[in-house]
């Protein structure tokens, strides 16, 4: 049932980390990344650098902030679709799959046994080796937990970990999803909330802040269960 659509900012994206294959398991191979750099060299380094220094780098913090909890497939489809610039889809599909390739080793991702191909790489989540998986500010996220009124805030108690989003609509299994233990601060609300206090909701957002430590810019929020927890 949704209840109010507040502000827009569509982003990209996909699913929250899992439990299976990651980019530290060796998805391609050094062979594959070295066949990229004269690609790379011809077709990209006129917008790009592969260092975290310079003119729109594939590497270091703006990599992970852009693509922590992405897949290697949402990656690969991005560059097939926007590289070169002005010019997406012109190169061979095993040139794309080659320069994914030298970017995961710029990011100092360890290579494999197997090519980067969009069969190998089904699956492959980008995380931090950590695992943490804290995203930025200003990703587009979805969180589920209990609406709660906090002084003149309302908040979402028991809620899950943000998950980056490609859509603002709840997913269907944000009824059933297993809640946490974290509150978030909902901000610029801008509709009464109140007949849905103490039921689940599904709340579609920006970070306000790494992780949303200073809340979430709310821009859609869904009722998904009347009973909560």
């Amino acid at each position: 049932m949704p209840v109010l659509l507040l502000a827009g900012g569509i982003f990209v994206s996909s699913q929250a980390p899992t439990k299976g294959r990651t980019v530290w398991d060796g998805v391609y191979t050094e062979a594959q990344a070295a066949r990229a750099t004269g690609i790379f060299g011809s077709t990209c380094a006129g917008c790009h650098t592969l260092t975290p220094e310079g003119n729109r780098p594939l590497s270091g913090d703006k990599f992970w902030q852009s693509n922590t909890q992405r897949s290697v497939t949402d990656l690969l489809a991005y560059v097939s679709k926007n590289m070169p610039n002005g010019n997406g889809g012109s190169l061979a599909a095993e040139s794309y799959n080659d320069l994914v390739a030298l970017i995961l080793k710029s990011n100092g991702l360890p290579a494999g046994p197997t090519e980067l191909s969009p069969t190998t790489i089904a699956g492959v989540q980008i995380i931090p080796k950590d695992g943490s998986g804290e995203l930025p500010a200003n990703t587009l996220v979805r969180v589920v937990g209990c609406l709660a009124k906090s002084g003149s805030d309302w908040t979402l108690t028991s809620a899950t970990a943000p998950v980056r989003t490609e859509k603002t609509q709840p997913d269907p299994a944000d009824a059933t999803v297993p809640l946490g233990t974290g509150t978030v601060t909902l901000k610029f609300v801008l509709t009464k909330l109140d007949q849905f206090a103490g039921q689940r909701m599904s709340v579609a957002g920006m970070l306000i802040g790494a992780g949303g430590v200073n809340g979430l810019n709310v821009a859609v929020v869904n009722r998904v269960a009347e009973a909560c927890p």
